[in-house]
């Protein structure tokens, strides 16, 4: 199985991009992972919210293919432990799946036609974050789990 975390917009950051970088490295040893950043929406201050989630929408739709198996990271989406989110990658995998899409949102969210063709909403923290930090915590959240389903060290319990 692959698992994809399909973004919008380049990280501004140079030290969340080290770090993410980093953790794409230690992930290529267990998983097939990409991060996929699409380009930002042009010219979001002539549009409302709901224009801008649908602009997104489409943008993100255009990535996705029909097999994908969706997930939408989402404040409003269900929350794990590091144990339960482990177990649910594992559950992903067993399923067969091919590709497992992870999506963050736009600043106001998700379109209409994204919850359609979501399978799942996870939320990371009911707390609001960057798009840059949930870049961050999402990679070393998949990492933390492969190292939990092959009993490694990583992490303490």
């Amino acid at each position: 199985m692959e698992i994809t975390l399909l973004v919008m917009g380049k990280s501004t950051s140079r030290v969340f991009s080290e770090a993410v970088g980093d953790y794409l490295d230690r992930l290529r040893h267990y998983v097939p992972f990409s991060l996929r950043v699409l380009p930002d929406v042009r010219n979001v201050r002539n549009m409302s919210a709901l224009q801008q989630k649908e602009a997104e929408g489409r943008a993100f739709m255009a990535a996705l293919q029909p097999s994908d198996f969706v997930v939408l990271l989402d404040e409003r989406g269900k929350e794990y432990s590091s144990m339960e989110f482990a177990a649910y990658l594992q559950g992903r995998m067993s399923a067969g799946l091919k590709r497992v899409v992870f999506v963050v949102g736009g600043p106001y969210g998700f379109s209409p036609e994204m919850y359609e063709r979501a399978a799942h909403k996870i939320s990371l923290s009911r707390m609001t974050l960057t798009h840059e930090m949930i870049r961050l915590l999402f990679v070393e959240q998949v990492y933390r789990a492969m190292t939990i389903l092959r009993g490694e060290s990583y992490h303490h319990e």
